[in-house]
């Protein structure tokens, strides 16, 4: 069989029929991902531990599995990445941080299992900043990753990586995580589609309040495929939600019809950064073709407070104080500065105070519910601002205000309930706005069949970019 050009920007489910019938075979589409990879990846820095010769064995295996007609599942063959901190075995785990000691994992962390056990083909690991603290692609780690829009701007994270890979084209399916929006946001200011699920519905190890594992990918339909195979039990996180039969397939196959669909419409998070013009005018068009299609729109009053959010991130400083401390000074030294002095004020909190902080955690959990359960979904900005300059630490570059950005996309870690992050236009610079859905908790299905509801609505996108150019 002949590649053709461009099978590295092929979705997962045109690969999938082309191996069902033949048409390609995975050593093809492996081959064309590395050459495209080889000549973006000099200028993106999406990768970590990239071994072009174990994507090539691993694709040749797919490729005897689907001439013998025993493929592993409908994914098998189809190239994947995954954060670099979801452990895959042999690979060293090194938290975006140069701190970190280089140990290969023993095993596959669950999400990375269940592609494995379905036949992907895992390109490469995808960067992310120092201990997945920042929403940006700096680290002490990893080479300083770029967006594929323009280079001299920020991917977001902390999936970082994964997103600025999806919009390259580096294959279709990648794999993010996500603890206050390191899902969401990068593939809002990516221009990608990016599922943070109901907490537990993707089994994960280690387990953590709010955070999630999920797909990074260009279409709705692609993040449903992955979620077929992410959504399957493992017995390592305790916390995982009991394994249910959903028919992921639906996404694709049944337009949901919106005729009286009750949508929210949430435009004022109640604390953070103001919400930029642009991203605010796009947001607000995507609510009126809701409603043009039979959709009943009503607005979403803020219901989060500046209490909540300073007493989270009071709480995260001193979760990472505890591991801070524990490392030598000589290592403590490799962190990048910025993560130094935001965690450095904890030495001084009180128990009371990191006490408090937790309990907030509780407190934006039954606002965030009670706000939204009358709706079948919300609409909201991804973040209130477009993205930033490549070297950033973020968008506001100040460790005593690192969560301003993250107002719309923290309320649904903490609630647990399923949201997605989905491209809705461009701004005027020609950079992507994304558009947040979310649903009630574990109506994971029902927040995918309306974000693909959105795909069909939406005025087209621009073409994808060429980050090698």
């Amino acid at each position: 069989m002949t590649a053709a050009p461009g099978l590295h920007a092929l979705d997962a489910t045109a690969l999938a029929q082309a191996y069902r019938r033949g048409e390609l075979s995975p050593l093809d589409v492996a081959r064309d991902v590395i050459a495209h990879v080889e000549r973006c990846e000099p200028q993106l820095h999406a990768l970590y531990a990239f071994d072009a010769d174990a994507v090539l064995a691993a694709a040749r295996a797919s490729e005897a599995r689907w001439r013998t007609g025993r493929p592993l599942s409908p994914l098998d063959g189809v190239p994947c990445t995954v954060k670099e901190n979801v452990a895959t075995r042999g690979t060293p785990v090194p938290l975006g941080s140069a701190a970190t000691e280089l140990v290969p994992a023993a095993d596959d962390a669950p999400p990375a299992a269940r592609l494995r056990e379905a036949g992907c083909v895992l390109l490469a690991k995808t960067t992310m900043p120092d201990y997945g603290m920042l929403s940006s692609g700096l680290s002490s780690f990893h080479p300083l990753t770029r967006n594929p829009w323009h280079l001299r701007l920020n991917p977001g994270g902390s999936s970082a990586g994964a997103a600025a890979a999806a919009a390259a084209g580096y294959g279709p399916l990648h794999l993010g995580t996500d603890i206050g929006g390191s899902i969401r946001l990068p593939a809002g200011w990516c221009g990608v589609v990016g599922f943070k699920p109901s907490l537990g519905r993707v089994p994960i190890h280690p387990p953590y309040v709010g955070r999630v594992a999920g797909p990074i990918t260009r279409s709705v339909d692609d993040a449903a495929a992955m979620m077929a195979v992410l959504a399957q039990p493992d017995a390592r996180d305790a916390t995982s939600l009991p394994p249910q039969a959903i028919d992921w397939a639906m996404v694709g196959r049944e337009p949901l019809d919106l005729r009286g669909l009750r949508i929210g419409l949430w435009t004022d998070a109640g604390w953070g950064l103001p919400v930029d013009a642009e991203i605010a005018a796009a947001v607000e068009r995507a609510a009126r073709a809701f409603a043009a299609a039979g959709a009943v729109v009503e607005p979403v009053p803020p219901f989060a407070t500046r209490e909540m959010a300073d007493g989270i991130d009071r709480f995260w400083r001193m979760r990472f104080h505890l591991d801070f401390v524990r490392l030598s000074a000589e290592r403590r030294a490799r962190i990048l500065p910025y993560i130094r002095d935001w965690v450095a004020p904890a030495a001084g909190f009180s128990a009371e105070q990191v006490f408090h902080g937790f309990s907030q955690i509780g407190a934006l959990r039954d606002a965030t519910v009670a706000a939204t359960a009358r709706f079948d979904a919300v609409l909201s900005p991804v973040a209130p601002c477009p993205t930033f300059a490549a070297d950033a630490p973020g968008p506001t570059a100040d460790p005593q205000r690192p969560f301003e950005h993250i107002a719309f996309t923290l309320p649904f870690n903490m609630s647990e309930q399923p949201a997605i992050a989905v491209p809705a236009g461009v701004t005027r610079a020609g950079m992507p706005v994304g558009l947040q859905i979310a649903g009630r908790r574990h109506d994971d299905l029902g927040v995918l069949r309306v974000a693909r509801a959105w795909e069909r609505l939406r005025p087209p996108l621009p073409p994808w970019p060429a980050p090698q150019g």
